[in-house]
């Protein structure tokens, strides 16, 4: 059996930025990670993964945030009420495609939300059986109870127990950045679902890893005809949070910057994926519910960071975001499913093996 190892585990540290004690989105204070796997039989490999911001009731204690955009061929519910407010009032809940309704309606069940839960989803049909609707409600009432702070599981677990990235076994992968102390002493962290890409854009560190772990070496599941979808047609969902007190325009601004770590990786370029981003700050508590009972106050005192102290933040972002992705794709091993389709994990071993030359291969390029 491969020994499953993150990014810094092995040596390679994408960025210049320090991490956090755990590595992952949980590094922010009061966020907390939970999930629900399903694995049945030959067919079943899905579940659901949920983010918490804070450890109370999202819909009577929102938090500013924002969003983005690269391509909008997937769905994450909810967003027009945080384009339009600036206000995110749920737990953030990621599954397959055709199971957000069942998380969505199940999220509305627990009265955590403001009535607009916050559901994502990328497509898993080539490894499970996506048409089965196996994600149940309790599935989604699993993931929250067993939600907790500390060490993230990555790969194979949750909502990305079934994806595929750049060819590879790809699934749930976190990781965080911490903004020097002289510049804030912020935490940015990122937790994405990646289930995008083609192996040939595939870039570690910035050299074409993708270009030398050709499918003569490790296969591709798209070379099976049973396959639902070809290469580049899935998607990637990345949640980013942070405890630096943001006003919803910079939620929507470091949002952005989730797409710099993606492009990093080869990724954000094909038609058929959805390339969908939220960034919640958690610096900024007390504020009012959205729908509100009662007396509604005149003003409510937040904090802002100035514009000027966005550029660390921008940085860690992008660079949480990039090692999430290869955290998801090292934690993912080897996964058969529907149809006997096999996304072969990228084992360490035969990424370091290549890095190198791929870095020759990037050398001699212009």
């Amino acid at each position: 059996m491969v020994k499953r190892m993150r990014a810094r585990e092995i040596g390679i540290e994408l960025g210049d930025l320090p991490c956090g004690h755990f590595n992952a989105i949980t590094d922010v204070p009061g966020v907390a990670v939970g999930h629900t796997t399903l694995i049945e039989g030959e067919s079943v490999r899905t579940g659901v993964t949920v983010v918490q911001p804070h450890s109370g009731n999202m819909g009577a204690a929102p938090l500013f945030a924002g969003c983005h955009r690269i391509n909008g061929n997937g769905e994450l519910t909810g967003l027009e009420w945080v384009r339009e407010s600036g206000m995110l009032g749920s737990p953030i809940a990621i599954t397959n495609t055709f199971s957000v309704g069942v998380v969505r309606d199940a999220l509305c069940s627990t009265r955590r939300t403001d009535g607009l839960p916050v559901v994502g989803e990328t497509w898993d049909g080539d490894l499970n059986d996506i048409y089965g609707m196996h994600v149940t409600a309790d599935h989604l009432h699993s993931a929250l109870a067993s939600a907790a702070s500390g060490p993230v599981q990555e790969g194979n677990v949750g909502g990305g127990t079934g994806m595929i990235c750049h060819e590879f076994k790809g699934g749930i992968g976190t990781a965080s950045r911490l903004v020097p102390e002289d510049q804030g002493g912020w935490t940015v962290g990122a937790l994405v679902q990646a289930n995008y890409g083609s192996r040939s854009t595939l870039r570690v560190d910035g050299a074409p890893v993708g270009r030398v772990l050709t499918t003569d070496r490790v296969p591709s599941p798209f070379e099976d005809e049973e396959t639902e979808q070809p290469p580049g047609t899935g998607s990637i969902i990345v949640v980013l949070a942070t405890d630096a007190p943001l006003l919803p325009i910079q939620c929507d601004r470091l949002a952005i910057r989730a797409g710099v770590g993606l492009a990093r990786m080869g990724g954000g370029l094909d038609d058929g994926s959805g390339d969908i981003f939220l960034a919640f700050a958690t610096g900024n508590r007390g504020l009012p519910r959205t729908v509100l009972e009662g007396d509604v106050p005149q003003t409510v005192p937040v904090r802002m960071l100035p514009n000027g102290r966005m550029t660390p933040l921008f940085h860690a972002a992008a660079e949480a975001t990039e090692a999430a992705i290869l955290n998801a794709l090292l934690a993912a091993g080897t996964v058969t499913g529907r149809d006997g389709t096999t996304a072969h994990g990228l084992a360490p071993d035969a990424l370091l093996a290549t890095l190198e030359e791929a870095r020759l291969l990037r050398g001699g390029r212009s």
